[in-house]
């Protein structure tokens, strides 16, 4: 196997191959894959879920497309395999902090909580309303 492999390493197939848009195109790309995995450890705050969604959308296209172009280009596959692998990830991440409680967990805040805060604040408010009046009968009585 590995016998066979170096001897197509010397052969001109093979310096065709790494002198082409099919190896450099595929190499190139794979920043946007590195870039996501990284992102992964970023805190949820952060993640685009817009943009996440249209990276993994734009990988998905691009996996066909490899699957699909003659001869496969498996190396670009792999590029956008990983890259729609980790947008989709972090879209989950995103879903899950903004729309299914994560932020609220991070944060600690239960209903109780915001019942709690919702009675203090109307209790400041009111206090605020009964002072501005008041304030407004003493200017009015001078």
């Amino acid at each position: 196997m590995s016998s066979t492999f170096f001897t197509w390493l010397r052969s001109p197939a093979a310096r065709e191959y790494f002198f082409s848009t099919h190896f450099w195109g595929p190499v190139a790309n794979w920043g946007l894959p590195i870039a996501a995995l990284a992102d992964l450890r970023k805190d949820e705050e952060v993640i685009s879920g817009t943009m996440t969604t249209a990276l993994a959308c734009y990988s998905y296209v691009f996996m066909r497309f490899a699957w699909m172009v003659q001869p496969r280009n498996y190396l670009l596959f792999a590029c956008h395999f990983t890259n729609a692998t980790a947008q989709t990830v972090q879209d989950i991440r995103f879903v899950n902090y903004w729309h299914y409680g994560g932020r609220e967990k991070k944060y600690g805040i239960t209903r109780d909580t915001i019942e709690n805060s919702k009675s203090e604040v109307k209790g400041d408010v009111t206090k605020a309303v009964e002072a501005a009046r008041e304030e407004a009968k003493k200017v009015a009585g001078k």
